[in-house]
C-alpha cells in the first residue's frame, strides 16, 4: 500500500473507526498524489519569474488558444476557459454550491459537512461512491422503483448485490415498514451497508415527506444503535423539483447528516438538472458523518481519496462548465430565470395529474403517486409495458420508456401543457389497440 493512502487511512481510523469500516479495499488504496498536480499548486505561489511546471501551454501569460473557439466565449477570459480545473473543482465554485446546499437545507444549519467535491455530473459522483465504499458482494438496500443506470454502476462494474423493497406502502406512501423491515434482514448478514435513496424518484416523480423522512431516520439509527456501518447515499439528481405541500423541501441528507458515528451521509446533487444544464456535467459529492472524532480530518481524509479516484480516472472535471455555473450564480437574475422554469415544471406537473383524474383511463391503468422531479409511471392493467412501447412508438411517433412488463414512465419534463392531454389520449388508444 502506498504510503500517503496508509497515513490516510491511520488517520480516518484514528477519528471514526466504523467510516474506515465503510471503506472498500479500493477505497483503502486511494490517495492524492503529491507529484506533478502538489508541486504546480507549490509553483503558482512562489514561481514569480518562471513557473515551468504546468502541463499546459502559455501565450502572453494566458492560455494558449485557438481563436476561432475563444471568440464563442463572449465574457469569458482564456484563462477560465482553457487551463485544467483542479482535481477538487473551482475553490468558488465549491464554496458558492455549499451555501447553496445549507441555504436549501434549513436543517444543515448547526450540523457540519465537508466542502463539495465537484464531479463530472451525478454519474459520476455515483461511481466515486463505488470506488469508495463498495466491494463485491457488498450489498445495496434501495426501492424496487429505481434508476436503471445503477445496475450497471454498482452491479455490472463492482458486483455488488441490490436488496430491494416495495417503494410504495398500502396508502401510497413510501413504504417506510418495508425499508426497516429490509435493512434489518439486511444487517443479519451483512457489518455493512450501502443505502441508495433517490428523491425525487426516478422513474416514479415521488418525494417524501417529513414525516417519512423521520421514519427512515428512525430506521437508520436502529440498525446502526446494532453495530452496523452504513453508507447513506441521497442521490439529489431533482432537487428543488417538488410540486405539492406535503412534500418534503430538504435533502434527506439534510436529517441523515451527523445521525450516528456508524453512518457516513453522502450527497449527490447538481447543476445539470437542479440549473438545466445536463450536457455541461457538472455534479458534487458531500460528506457529513457523525460522531466525535475530528470532522476536519475526516472530511480531509475522504476528499483526499476522492480527490485521487478522480485523478486516477478522468483527472479533472470541465473548467469551462463550473466557469458557467459561477458566472449563472453571480447574474443578478439567476433566481428570477431558475423560479420561471420552476412554475413551467410545476404547471406541467398539474396538468398531468389534472388529466390522469378522468375516469376513462381507469380500465388502462392507475398511476404511481408523484410529487416532484420530471416523471410518472402508469402501472398497465392489462398489456405489455415493451409491446405498448412499441405499437405507440410505431403507430402514433409516441415514444415512452417501459420499465419491466406493467410499468410505463412518461417524462412530463420535456412535454409542453397544451400536449399532456393528447399525450395520454394516445397512450390510452395504444392500449386500447392492444386489448
Amino acid at each position: 500500500m502506498n504510503t500517503l493512502a496508509k497515513e490516510l487511512n491511520d488517520q480516518l481510523q484514528k477519528e471514526n473507526a466504523a467510516v474506515y469500516a465503510m471503506l472498500s479495499k479500493r477505497g483503502k488504496e486511494l490517495f492524492f498524489p503529491k507529484g506533478i498536480l502538489s508541486q504546480s499548486a507549490e509553483a503558482k505561489t512562489k514561481a514569480k519569474k518562471f513557473n515551468a511546471t504546468i502541463g499546459i501551454a502559455t501565450e502572453g501569460g494566458v492560455a494558449m488558444h485557438l481563436p476561432c473557439i475563444q471568440k464563442h466565449l463572449v465574457g469569458i477570459a482564456p484563462n477560465e476557459a482553457f487551463p485544467y480545473a483542479p482535481a477538487a473543482g473551482k475553490p468558488e465554485l465549491r464554496k458558492r454550491w455549499q451555501e447553496k446546499i445549507v441555504t436549501d437545507n434549513p436543517s444543515l444549519r448547526g450540523k457540519h459537512m465537508s466542502q463539495p467535491i465537484v464531479t463530472s455530473a451525478i454519474t459520476h459522483g455515483l461511481g466515486l461512491v463505488g470506488d469508495l465504499f463498495v466491494d463485491e458482494g457488498d450489498v445495496i438496500v434501495l426501492p424496487d422503483k429505481l434508476w436503471g443506470n445503477y445496475r450497471l454502476i454498482f452491479g455490472a462494474r463492482l458486483g455488488a448485490h441490490f436488496q430491494t423493497f416495495p417503494m410504495y406502502n398500502e396508502r401510497n406512501g413510501f413504504n417506510t415498514d418495508g425499508f426497516h423491515q429490509v435493512l434489518k434482514e439486511t444487517a443479519k448478514k451483512k457489518s455493512k451497508i450501502v443505502v441508495l435513496l433517490n428523491f425525487p424518484n426516478n422513474p416514479t416523480g415521488y418525494s417524501i415527506t417529513p414525516q417519512e423522512a423521520a421514519a427512515i431516520c428512525d430506521a437508520l439509527k436502529e440498525v446502526a444503535s446494532e453495530g452496523v456501518n452504513m453508507v447513506v447515499v441521497s442521490d439529489d439528481a431533482y432537487f428543488g423539483l417538488f410540486y405539492a405541500d406535503e412534500v418534503m423541501q430538504e435533502s434527506l441528507f439534510a436529517h441523515t447528516a451527523n445521525l450516528d458515528e456508524r453512518i457516513l451521509a453522502v450527497k449527490l446533487d447538481g447543476a445539470t438538472k437542479e440549473q438545466f444544464v445536463w450536457g455541461f456535467r457538472v455534479g458534487f459529492i458531500t460528506f457529513a458523518s457523525g460522531g466525535q472524532g475530528s470532522s476536519e480530518v475526516i472530511y480531509d481524509v475522504l476528499g483526499k481519496k476522492t480527490m485521487g479516484a478522480i485523478r486516477g480516472g478522468i483527472s479533472n472535471c470541465s473548467h469551462l462548465s463550473q466557469t458557467l455555473i459561477v458566472k449563472a450564480f453571480e447574474s443578478t437574475s439567476f433566481v428570477k430565470e431558475a423560479r420561471e422554469k420552476f412554475e413551467i415544471m410545476k404547471a406541467r406537473a398539474l396538468k398531468v395529474k389534472e388529466v390522469l383524474d378522468n375516469e376513462k383511463y381507469q380500465d388502462a391503468w392507475t398511476h404511481y403517486p408523484f410529487n416532484a422531479g420530471y416523471f410518472m409511471c402508469l402501472r398497465l392493467a392489462s398489456v405489455n409495458a415493451e409491446a405498448l412501447r412499441q405499437h405507440i412508438l410505431d403507430t402514433y411517433g409516441v415514444g415512452v420508456i417501459s420499465v419491466g412488463d406493467t410499468d410505463v414512465r412518461v417524462a412530463f419534463s420535456c412535454t409542453e401543457v397544451d400536449d399532456i392531454q393528447e399525450l395520454f389520449d394516445l397512450i390510452y388508444q395504444g392500449v386500447q389497440d392492444l386489448s
